[in-house]
């Protein structure tokens, strides 16, 4: 069974980055966690609307609908991909090509699992992850959405004997886009895949030199102070 697996996304700027899949079992617990959340919604709010008669029931009805279709759209929304659920289990959503989740794609997803659902337990959506090869069900095939593992946040500031360095050219946004993005994910990356991407910055620089300045010109665009050379 597969459980994890690699996407890799080369840039409009020749870089390439990897983003890590989540499979089925992270997805399960993240989902379990937030239909325990939901449920315990329920029961709390349920206490004083059956106090309310017949039209407490009705809004037990509609919070009920409201949570079981919008509830996920909404914390996607609010947290960047995010559920309570997938932010327990470290899990986002974005779209395939790496682009943070609209919410098109949210409700696109979302009102989708009913799909997913047939004919009970999320079958077909389990099937058709499994045999997708980036592990997307039906709703995620039509939103062009993929579940990844969050990658640990970068350092905002450099340890001791670290330095940051100004670009020798300037910057456009797409330049410092690509630097954050390099600054996010460079965690999660070997060694050897840092340097590739250092060395398509600053061929003419060996490998680990490369990567050092990379580096030191990444913390620059975060706010780092300047260590100078090291």
């Amino acid at each position: 069974m597969r459980i994890d697996d690699q996407l890799h996304i080369d840039t409009p700027e020749g870089a390439r980055l990897s983003l890590s899949l989540a499979g089925p079992i992270p997805r399960a617990l993240a989902y379990g966690l937030d239909l325990a959340l939901r449920g315990l919604i329920l029961f709390l709010v349920s206490i004083p609307l059956m106090l309310m008669g017949g039209h407490g029931y009705g809004a037990y009805l509609v919070l009920m609908f409201l949570l079981e279709w919008f509830y996920p759209v909404f914390f996607e929304m609010l947290w960047q991909g995010r559920t309570p659920g997938k932010r327990a289990m470290k899990l986002a959503v974005v779209h395939g090509n790496g682009a943070p989740l609209t919410l098109n794609g949210s409700l696109v997803r979302n009102l989708l699992r009913t799909a997913d659902l047939f004919p009970i337990a999320y079958l077909t959506g389990f099937v058709v992850m499994l045999i997708s090869p980036r592990l997307q069900r039906l709703g995620d095939l039509a939103a062009d959405t993929v579940v990844i593992h969050v990658p640990p946040p970068a350092r905002a500031r450099p340890e001791p004997g670290e330095g940051s360095e100004a670009p020798d050219w300037p910057l456009s946004r797409d330049d410092q886009l690509v630097l954050l993005a390099f600054s996010e994910r460079a965690p999660g990356l070997s060694r050897q895949r840092q340097e590739e991407l250092a060395r398509l910055a600053f061929p003419e620089q060996p490998p680990a030199a490369a990567l050092e300045k990379l580096r030191r010109v990444a913390r620059h665009v975060l706010g780092a102070p300047d260590g100078g050379q090291p």
